[in-house]
């Protein structure tokens, strides 16, 4: 196997995204280093080492890519729609000095390959299925203009290393992903865990962000971390792909779902349009992985959401870190 005894960086080891890769790293025989900053580690295996890192600090990135030979970089802030603006910026600026001196530090140490995450949020406003080749077609939808240009600036930054080095970079554009160990924070997370945490927690009335109407392409993080790790092993040519579900729901038949899977079907459903909401359509054209990576979804959005309800439903009072 392709990971198989590999040692193996993963960046924001402890947070949503790279938890997973963690468990589908272990899964396909790889030695896993995670670096662990603020929030504690929640996942023990023998196959897992943990560094303390600061990757805002240089000589932590450096500590934190010795030795590897390849790096996932999952470590960044997010936020959702209602966050404030300065929280946001300051989360920019956070994500671009941790990535510019991760991206430097495995240069220096000559690190083999390096996945780094782009977003489809730097698309420009479609309604249709977008594809890799349409990022640079026109401006991005104004809401979006902060962190896909930043996310805009994270590949061409990896185009410039990598065609001054010897480091492969593959990198990856996802959709919007939910699952396990998400943010279920109602103020700071995206909109699939606030619809969850307001059914497990049976609120009456059930407030909905938005009309409903807006459809999303929503991938269960798990197939995720399976396209992330295809990706590094077949395209690591800074050659963006899509990792996407390949479908797009409207909010409400989203919410339909959560509620079911709850038990709360029988909730008073209020969409609120006062309240901010992103744009009215993204879907991804994910052709491209299936015929580079070999890359489908395994987990419908039905199952999916039905995993990620049964499981926050379990753990909420265990975890109070993911609230």
């Amino acid at each position: 196997m392709f990971y198989k005894d590999k040692v193996i960086l993963v960046t924001g080891g402890t947070g949503f995204v790279g938890i997973h890769l963690v468990q589908e790293l272990i899964k396909n025989g790889a030695k896993v280093r995670i670096t662990v900053n603020k929030r504690p580690l929640v996942i023990e295996d023998k196959n897992i080492e943990t560094v303390k890192a600061d990757l805002t600090k240089q000589d932590d990135c450096i500590k934190a890519v010795k030795g590897a030979d390849f790096v996932f970089h999952a470590a960044g802030l997010v936020s959702g729609v209602g966050v404030k603006s300065n929280f946001m910026i300051s989360g920019i600026t956070a994500n671009l000095v941790m990535t510019a001196q991760m991206l430097k530090s495995a240069c220096d140490e000559n690190i083999e390959r390096f996945l780094i995450f782009s977003s489809s949020t730097g698309y420009p406003l479609t309604n249709y299925p977008v594809k890799e080749e349409e990022m640079w077609a026109g401006p991005m939808p104004p809401f979006y203009s902060g962190y896909g240009w930043m996310r805009r600036y994270f590949e061409k930054l990896s185009e410039f290393i990598a065609s001054n080095s010897n480091m492969k970079i593959a990198i990856v554009r996802p959709t919007a992903v939910y699952g396990r160990w998400d943010n279920f924070d109602i103020m700071t997370s995206h909109f699939i865990p606030a619809l969850v945490r307001k059914a497990v927690e049976k609120q009456n009335p059930y407030e909905v962000w938005g009309s409903g109407e807006d459809c999303r392409d929503c991938l269960h993080i798990t197939d995720l971390a399976r396209g992330c790790l295809l990706m590094l092993e077949k395209n690591a040519n800074c050659d963006p792909v899509n990792i996407g579900y390949g479908r797009a729901y409207k909010i409400k038949e989203i919410v339909r779902i959560i509620l079911k899977a709850a038990g709360h079907e029988n909730a008073n459903v209020v969409f609120n349009t006062s309240k901010p909401t992103a744009i009215p359509f993204r879907m991804v054209d994910v052709s491209k992985a299936k015929k580079i990576l070999g890359f489908e979804p395994q987990t419908t959005l039905e199952e999916g959401l039905k995993d990620t309800v049964d499981w926050y439903a379990r753990t909420r009072n265990l975890f109070p870190n993911i609230q």
